[in-house]
């Protein structure tokens, strides 16, 4: 999973950071809110950890921005030293998905975090297929089935489309899909990303009338958007 953390103490970022890469997670800090708030709309993020005090634009502030501006905002948890009771309900009702009252020890930082995770996205690690539709992903054979029928992926194509289906009707940024799925964006060209997309199109027949379509979002990234096959519309009018 891909996380941002906004904290400008250097302390409490490498805390996290440190939580989070032991259990596998890449974390990009953040020590500014305008900065966190300038990137959210051109990249993705699966959760969001944010600090309530910052130099410039207070964590609350940031919470109901990303829930007003962002189609599909990532999970949030604040982790904040404010232990007011009357601060946890605000952040909660402002849009937060949980609270962390600092200092806390690092596994039940991480716990917190998981739990968070689980209620968002399914954890890596689960041996029942996931099927979505048309579609059944195996992750104990790496293989994916369409109406039943085996579609062999390589393993990049397999964690490619396993991300944009439990992501799906979700604008997924370039840094995010090459952080994710080849685990860094360094050095990597774009154009290994494109052609995979491409593969995954033709092999896993990505078109509207299969009940899902993978579209280019210029300039961003790529988005899974879910149809309702003609046969369900039928269905739904004869109702």
């Amino acid at each position: 999973m891909r996380v941002g953390v906004i904290d400008d103490d250097e302390t409490a970022l490498a805390f996290i950071r440190s939580v989070l890469t032991e259990r596998g997670h890449v974390c990009v800090p953040f020590r500014r809110g305008r900065d966190l708030i300038g990137t959210l709309p051109r990249d993705t993020f699966d959760l969001l950890v944010i600090d309530w005090n910052l130099p410039d634009i207070g964590g609350l502030e940031i919470v109901r921005w990303a829930r007003a501006n962002i189609a599909v905002p990532p999970a949030m948890l604040m982790l904040t030293a404010r232990h007011d009771r009357d601060d946890i309900v605000a952040a909660l009702e402002a849009g937060a998905d949980d609270y962390i009252v600092k200092p806390e020890t690092a596994k039940v930082v991480a716990a917190r975090i998981d739990a968070v995770l689980r209620r968002t996205l399914r954890r890596d690690g689960d041996n029942e297929p996931e099927v979505f539709g048309r579609y059944s992903f195996d992750s104990q054979g790496e293989h994916v089935l369409f109406d039943g029928r085996v579609i062999e992926l390589t393993p990049k194509e397999y964690a490619l489309a396993l991300h944009f289906f439990q992501r799906r009707d979700r604008p997924l940024s370039r840094a995010y899909l090459l952080e994710c799925v080849w685990k860094s964006a360094a050095g990597l060209s774009t154009r290994t990303l494109d052609m995979h997309v491409s593969r995954l199109r033709a092999k896993l027949q990505l078109r509207s009338e299969n009940g899902y379509r993978l579209q280019t979002v210029f300039g961003y990234g790529y988005r899974l958007d879910t149809y309702v096959s003609a046969a369900q519309d039928d269905v739904a009018d004869a109702l």
